[in-house]
């Protein structure tokens, strides 16, 4: 039985991008912390401005 297949072991992760996992989390767990601040920030103001 001559069965021609290219057996390749799943643990290399030959396709693999070296990622930095901790620093994706923190930077857009603070982004998202920043934007909802700008958000909550903005619409404390547009209260204030119609609020007469």
């Amino acid at each position: 039985m001559d069965v021609n297949t290219k057996v390749t072991d799943p643990r290399e992760h030959v396709n693999e991008e070296p990622r930095n996992d901790l620093g994706d989390l923190m930077t857009g767990f603070f982004g998202m912390a920043a934007f909802m601040s700008v958000v909550f920030f903005g619409m404390v103001i547009v209260k204030f401005i119609f609020s007469e």
